[in-house]
């Protein structure tokens, strides 16, 4: 299964389900997205909506996480990809 493009309207169950790290960045911008142990209803722009954030800081939070999410990965493209030439 493809992880979710992260975008400020991937759901921030999706987002901490997919990308563990977003857990710690956004706490670390004062947005708690795990509550007892259960992820927060809602978007990621809902929740930094919540804590008074503007769009552009949506769009750089948005930006950030992509960006750590390809150092986690090593991958610089948004799914990988089999060059067949090499199976042959």
């Amino acid at each position: 299964m493809a992880k979710p493009e992260i975008t400020k309207d991937i759901l921030i169950e999706e987002l901490v389900n997919h990308y563990p790290f977003s857990v710690r960045y956004l706490m670390e911008k004062g947005i708690r997205c795990i509550m007892c142990g259960e992820p927060i209803w809602g978007t990621l722009e809902e929740a930094a909506q919540e804590k008074g954030f503007s769009d552009a800081d949506i769009e750089g939070f948005v930006t950030e996480m992509k960006e750590l999410a390809t150092k986690e990965t090593g991958d610089t493209t948004p799914e990988k990809k089999i060059d067949v030439k090499k199976m042959e």
